[in-house]
């Protein structure tokens, strides 16, 4: 009786460390498989088997001789479906709340680097994609867009001024958090968004839930590409940010031979195959992020 309770004790103890178990470069080459985990968001992640996040990862696996797989995640599970860990955000700290299944080696996806984040998790050290936030407002909005000064913090301050008379759409614990930017100091009213973050603009410019919404520089330009006529850009909300794939604090290795692979994958002139592929207006992103590009 007593070696039965302690074989079944052991089995257990041994499968609840192999669901929160992470892996480094040798074991994923030893399994056969890199398990990537994303978001269907503004051209990174499609949702139809493509993106350029997938491009990456697809092309990272085949650089490792392993199986790419795509594991599908969301904006509120997805840190914790890599690190293991669920946590309550407060600003830029974290309070670990609970232990979580890992279901990935790495996080492609557009994911911003925050500080908060990178508390959890490691990013590349090459971003993959360059974004900011933007003010985006229906077209028949009286609200104007600002006329750029030549200095983006003026350009930032007249552009939360504007928010005085109109509610803006949000969504908390993302990029999109009103509290990343004070929106509470300028904003008439903020709604905070329960749906997903690829519904935000049907939302605001078709639905009419709120006057206006802020956005990532990626997503708008999807947005611009899908309803033309419908919403126009009012002006930047935040300083310009960087994007990178995110991988388990456990697993330097792996983030090591990613770097390798993405300095040659940019070089090859892949990575600008990709981004003209899924963002037809990549003549916009490289005005807007000139220096990111320069060597594209």
């Amino acid at each position: 009786m007593f070696k039965n309770l302690l074989s079944l004790s052991l089995f257990f103890i041994c499968f609840s460390n192999s669901i929160g178990q992470s892996y480094d470069l040798s074991d994923i080459k030893k399994r056969g498989e890199l398990r990537q985990i994303g978001v269907p968001y503004a051209g990174f992640v499609t949702g139809q088997g493509d993106g350029l996040s997938v491009d990456i990862a697809k092309a990272f696996a085949k650089h490792l001789g392993v199986q790419h797989i795509f594991v599908k995640s969301t904006w509120g599970d997805i840190l914790a479906d890599l690190s293991g860990k669920r946590v309550k955000v407060t600003g830029n700290d974290i309070e670990f709340i609970s232990k979580h299944k890992i279901k990935g080696d790495l996080i492609g996806t557009g994911l911003t680097m925050l500080p908060w984040r990178e508390k959890l998790v490691d990013y590349s050290k090459i971003p993959t994609f360059p974004t900011q936030i933007w003010l985006l407002a229906k077209s028949d909005l009286l609200i104007k867009p600002i006329t750029p000064s030549g200095s983006l913090k003026q350009d930032i301050i007249a552009t939360k001024t504007l928010l005085k008379d109109y509610s803006v759409l949000c969504k908390a614990k993302t990029c999109l958090d009103p509290k990343l930017y004070n929106l509470e100091f300028y904003s008439k009213k903020i709604v905070l968004f329960e749906g997903t973050v690829n519904d935000l603009i049907p939302a605001s410019a078709l639905k009419n839930i709120a006057d206006t919404t802020i956005l990532d520089v990626p997503d708008a330009l999807i947005a611009l590409q899908k309803w033309p006529t419908k919403i126009k850009i009012v002006g930047p909300i935040s300083e310009k940010q960087l994007q990178a794939f995110a991988f388990p604090k456990t697993s330097p290795n792996l983030k090591k031979e990613f770097e390798k692979f993405f300095k040659k994958y940019k070089e090859s002139g892949q990575y600008m195959i990709s981004v003209k592929k899924y963002y037809h207006n990549s003549k916009t992103l490289k005005n807007t992020f000139p220096e990111f590009f320069k060597k594209q």
